[in-house]
């Protein structure tokens, strides 16, 4: 049986107590950094035997896993920090134990995108989680803006500052929240339209791990037509055309007739 257990993404009291029991008792952990979870695993005087599974040998591991999998082995798969498979190894190996027809299950716990979403204050019936926000394209950073909910991406202190003032440019009046240093001692949410967001980093520097959370607006209509948006809804995010045709119409301010004319235009 394979476990993915979610850890800390920063207070180590965090982990379930489930987390803790399955731990303790499966056969070997694959953990990106061992030196990192070997930290964790002694807080809660657990010793099993480590192995290391990270971007740069999971395909290589793959073939080891599935066959102690096939012999019985109880196999715990963790994150450094966080839930394995969202921007992080697992989503292979869980593939392959569908196509092996190994059974798995996920221990949940502390998930980075989810806690900002909280932390944002914004609706959270509708939102996505796009990993990184894009570092280039305008298209793919639009999609972002486009999207009819609350996007949750990965910042790094270095880039916020850029992705702030870029936002700004297209949307100043667009809420967004940036959380940084989740679970943990200096946690801090700043919330905000995105010029304000922007003069808050402009003043105090951006440091640790953060989440950028965009909440939904309105477009401006010479970045994006309308039947632009409702293709682009179509396609990256899973809405049908008619969806679509509304929730563009919805965005830009505009009729649903009109964003119809306009995506048998662009089509």
């Amino acid at each position: 049986m394979l476990f993915f257990v979610a850890t800390p993404i920063g207070n180590l009291d965090d982990l379930s107590k489930r987390a803790i029991d399955t731990l303790k008792t499966v056969d070997l952990i694959f953990c990106e950094d061992t030196r990192h979870s070997q930290c964790l695993l002694r807080h809660y005087d657990i010793h099993r035997p480590l192995s290391s599974y990270h971007r740069f040998n999971e395909k290589k591991r793959e073939e080891e896993i599935l066959l102690l999998l096939k012999e019985g082995k109880r196999i715990a798969l963790l994150s450094d920090a966080g839930t394995p498979c969202l921007s992080d190894p697992g989503a292979l190996l869980a593939q392959a134990c569908i196509r092996e027809k190994i059974p798995f299950t996920a221990l949940p716990g502390p998930c980075s995108p989810i806690q900002a979403l909280l932390l944002s204050g914004f609706a959270g019936e509708k939102f996505q989680y796009i990993g990184f926000f894009p570092r280039k394209g305008n298209k793919e950073r639009l999609q972002a803006l486009a999207y009819p909910g609350v996007t949750i991406a990965g910042e790094s202190p270095h880039r916020l500052i850029a992705t702030l003032q870029w936002i700004t440019e297209k949307d100043p009046e667009r809420p967004v929240a940036v959380a940084r240093e989740m679970t943990k001692t200096f946690e801090k949410c700043v919330r905000g339209t995105s010029r304000e967001v922007l003069l808050h980093f402009t003043k105090e520097e951006p440091r640790g791990e953060m989440m950028l959370c965009i909440g939904p607006g309105v477009l401006p209509s010479e970045e994006l037509s309308a039947g632009e948006c409702a293709l682009m809804l179509c396609k990256y995010h899973g809405l049908s055309l008619k969806e679509a045709i509304r929730e563009a119409a919805l965005l830009l301010n505009k009729s649903k007739r009109d964003v119809y004319t306009e995506v048998h235009l662009e089509s």
